[in-house]
């Protein structure tokens, strides 16, 4: 059987679309020499902490303009009141002039995004400068030389992760799902760190881990590894390749799949693979998902190139039967010349995430931190320019909610959901996606981050 895997260069090759976007630490959204920004600061600092708070002069999405022929031309938006108690959105109201009120300054509201593929274990942001090395031997090459450098690379990869999420927080990210390293060379250390960083970050910032076994199941003597961090409080069990790196699909995938079910976890498998064996893999899982119907709405494939490769009456076919299966996918926005068919699995019912993936790493050195960013590539790649499809496009950078449904109607913010807020410099969300317009603050769980 041929795998027909990109090359890693393939692999780490980013898009030509791709942005050169300038890096900010949350602190530097309000500099020392803007005089405005300093007593915005200073006010800001007084409510950090308190469990009830109000926002007076927030901009909401509240309903769509049409034209004769039914098409939407605009977004109407209006100025808001909110409460927030506890974590939580207390109250909506009519705006309000209360001096004791945090001033919005008209900025537009949004759900903070989520990155839902992201390796917070293993960087170089926050600390030197180092450019990807390649040598011989594709990924199982790359998999030698982490073998060499993790050990270094954990002597610091807690405080790095720390510097990693304010990247993220700074781009309006308050969420994230990474894949954390679980091998023989690491062991369980790498989790252990990221898990130390993440209590460090808990007021502003949450996620939801993946025991990734970087260096193969099988390839690397990693089941050990793999059962014990199985039985820590981790959300998924991860994959890798299961037939270019480890020779075998079913072994593979059977051991994933029973070892999520033994611990009640789900499920993310790195697919690379573009060939048959890659869409070997999807099919195996569909049918292990089926068989095993707990798994529904809890299993996702991250990348899965092989969907990028397919006819489009196969790619139908696929859509459709992830969308029965309820399996998501986590994908790469834009993947150098190869387009995923994004807008038929969303039209399918499947759930569609995507994320920053390498940020400053042995991998790639060329991420932003951004998922409006890649909210925005997308548009780009699919044409989405309308004012209503660039709305929708949204919910790749929130992983779901967005303030409009289809319809127009308001169904964010709602009394009782968590506070959870990115402001924007932004007059709506469509322009949000198309100018990747400036995060000015963050909530996360009713905490002000910034």
């Amino acid at each position: 059987m041929k795998s027909m895997a990109l090359s890693r260069k393939e692999f780490i090759r980013n898009s030509a679309l791709a942005l050169a976007g300038a890096t900010f630490l949350p602190e530097m959204l309000f500099a020392k020499t803007d005089p405005e920004a300093a007593v915005h600061q200073e006010l800001l600092s007084g409510y950090q902490g308190k469990k009830s708070y109000t926002l007076k002069n927030v901009l909401l999405e509240t309903g769509f303009e049409y034209d004769g022929d039914g098409n939407v031309t605009a977004t109407k938006t209006g100025l808001f009141s909110i409460q927030i108690a506890n974590g939580k959105i207390k109250n909506i109201s009519a705006n309000t002039n209360s001096a004791d009120a945090i001033d919005a300054k008209g900025l537009l509201i949004l759900p903070s995004f989520k990155d839902m593929h992201i390796h917070l274990d293993k960087t170089y942001y926050g600390d030197k400068w180092q450019a990807v090395r390649r040598g011989p031997g594709g990924v199982k090459g790359m998999i030698a030389l982490e073998q060499k450098i993790l050990p270094g690379l954990l002597k610091n990869s807690t405080y790095k992760a720390e510097k990693l999420i304010e990247l993220l927080q700074s781009k309006g990210t308050a969420f994230a799902r990474s894949h954390v390293n679980i091998e023989p060379t690491s062991k369980l250390d790498s989790l252990r760190h990221l898990q130390l960083a993440l209590e460090n970050k808990k007021n502003g910032f949450g996620a939801e881990l993946v025991a990734f076994p970087q260096h193969g199941v099988y390839y690397t003597d990693t089941v050990p590894y793999l059962k014990e961090a199985a039985k820590t409080d981790i959300d998924f069990i991860g994959g890798v390749d299961p037939y270019s790196i480890d020779g075998a699909i079913e072994k593979t995938m059977d051991f994933t799949v029973q070892l999520a079910l033994d611990h009640h976890k789900g499920i993310d498998i790195h697919l690379h693979e573009s060939g048959e064996s890659g869409l070997k893999t999807v099919e195996y899982l569909i049918n292990k998902v089926n068989e095993n119907p707990v798994l529904k709405g809890k299993t996702y494939l991250s990348h899965c190139f092989i969907l990028g490769r397919l006819e489009k009456a196969k790619q139908q076919e696929m859509a459709e039967k992830l969308g029965a299966a309820q399996i998501g996918i986590v994908s790469t926005i834009p993947f150098g010349g190869l387009i995923m068919p994004i807008p038929t699995l969303m039209e399918n019912n499947v759930k569609v995430m995507t994320g920053n993936d390498s940020i400053v790493d042995h991998w790639n050195t060329f991420g932003t931190g951004s998922v409006l960013q890649k909210a925005n590539l997308a548009a780009q790649v699919y044409g989405q320019a309308t004012e209503y499809a660039l709305s929708r496009m949204l919910k790749l950078a929130t992983a779901g909610p967005i303030p409009l449904d289809d319809k127009g109607n308001m169904q964010w913010p709602k009394i009782g959901d968590s506070a959870d807020i990115a402001f924007i410099d932004a007059s709506c969300s469509a322009e949000a996606i198309s100018r990747i317009s400036p995060i000015k603050s963050l909530i996360y769980q009713g905490n002000l981050v910034f």
